[in-house]
């Protein structure tokens, strides 16, 4: 199966240490996990390592409707890559470069064949921009 590539990225005002650990750590990434407000991450799990497996549990804040996002690691190097497959196959890079006192984090991810590529670029996109955020408030 063919699918779209779309890849969205941020500028982390953060050294790479800060950001790999608040992209990595389940503690972290319940504060951040979310593409707006009236959605939340109440629990997350990491195992960090080729063959490791995530699961992030979202929720709509007025329980309307959840969903678990989870996949197997392909491949990790710490404070630079961390690559995954999703449980449709799709595969999702995630690319960390150092910029001195700055961090740009690219995500590059297989669309999937539900919603707009648009409306997902977005989505995605609005994620980073919460971490972004979360992290330089840190």
């Amino acid at each position: 199966m063919a699918f779209e590539t779309i890849t969205v990225e941020a500028t982390i005002e953060a050294p790479i240490e800060k950001v790999w650990e608040t992209w990595t750590k389940p503690e972290h990434i319940i504060h951040w996990n979310n593409a707006s407000d009236d959605w939340f991450t109440p629990k997350a799990e990491n195992d960090l390592r080729p063959g490791g497996k995530f699961s992030s549990r979202m929720e709509a804040r007025d329980g309307s409707f959840g969903f678990d996002f989870e996949g197997v690691y392909d491949e990790v190097t710490d404070h630079k890559l961390i690559s995954y497959t999703l449980g449709d196959e799709r595969k999702v890079k995630i690319e960390f470069e150092e910029k001195g006192d700055q961090t740009l984090v690219t995500e590059t991810f297989n669309a999937e064949n539900q919603n707009p590529v648009e409306m997902q670029k977005a989505g995605w996109q609005a994620i980073l921009n919460n971490f972004k955020k979360y992290t330089e408030g840190l």
